[in-house]
């Protein structure tokens, strides 16, 4: 059996995250494909998607 290339996906799409690297910036998964996740600004959805690999992403442990 061959070990996938991409990393399993850790965060479920709609979950909120943070960039490790911005962690003021509160984050929406809108989908992840082949080991990207395709996130959208919570405090300004019109922005342009951001893209990051899981291991640049934390969970956000703040409610909204």
């Amino acid at each position: 059996m061959i070990e996938s290339e991409h990393p399993e996906r850790v965060f479920a799409i709609g979950s909120l995250v943070h960039a490790k690297d911005n962690i003021n910036i509160k984050l929406r998964i809108r989908r992840y494909i082949n080991g990207i996740y395709y996130c959208k600004i919570v405090d300004d959805p019109s922005h342009r998607e951001l893209v990051y690999f899981g291991r640049e992403l934390a969970s956000d442990t703040t409610h909204y």
